[in-house]
């Protein structure tokens, strides 16, 4: 017997039968209705307070909760410029980060001389630290319930430009398979930006 998916939180009904119907049926039309029921029920029931006092937190915990490849499951085939595609580009960034914040954190700093404007957007502490770039991870997806959406990706999006900008600098740190890529990085930048574009229009769907 198939298992059936365990539950992610917050799921409304609707959605969540949505869900656990393309989850049967593999049908991509439905996965993809399913990816943007699931991620507006998610987002919005948090935002209108069904959380509770610590709502934004348990957007922030989901993955940690039911596994990235969950979240995968659902979002990481959806045009990045919609609400499923940008909150799946957050927790890959987010689980990138917790695997080696010392890392990461090497690679802001690095970063952040070629461009401290754009550091000022993405909001990390300085002189950043494991610490300040984990804490930045979690505060951005917190940020999709408790502040705007647009500044939200607006600060992830400059934190990706940023350590990508390290990345291409720190000749040492170019291993293919070392997390993020500078390219990859900088799209994710750009695909993010997009998203934070859409927000501000009311067209993040």
């Amino acid at each position: 017997m198939t298992e059936r998916p365990h539950r992610p939180a917050l799921f409304g009904p609707a959605a969540f039968a949505t869900y656990e119907d393309s989850t049967a049926s593999g049908d991509p039309a439905l996965r993809l209705e399913a990816a943007h029921a699931t991620a507006h029920a998610l987002v919005g029931g948090l935002r209108a307070g069904e959380g509770g006092p610590h709502g934004d937190q348990r957007l922030v915990r989901l993955a940690d909760e039911h596994g990235l490849d969950a979240v995968a499951g659902l979002w990481s085939e959806c045009a990045p410029d919609s609400l499923p595609g940008a909150l799946w580009r957050l927790y890959a960034l987010r689980a990138w980060i917790q695997s080696d914040p010392v890392g990461v954190a090497h690679l802001y700093e690095v970063g952040y001389h070629r461009a401290p404007v754009l550091a000022a957007v993405a909001g990390v502490a300085e002189p950043p630290g494991p610490e300040e770039v984990k804490v930045l991870a979690d505060t951005v997806l917190a940020g999709l319930v408790t502040g705007d959406l647009d500044v939200a990706l607006d600060r992830a999006a400059a934190f990706c430009r940023i350590v990508a900008a390290g990345r291409a600098i720190d000749a040492d740190d170019q291993e293919p398979d070392a997390g993020f890529s500078a390219a990859r990085l900088l799209r994710t930048g750009e695909q993010l930006q997009a998203a934070a574009r859409a927000a501000r229009a009311g067209h993040l769907d």
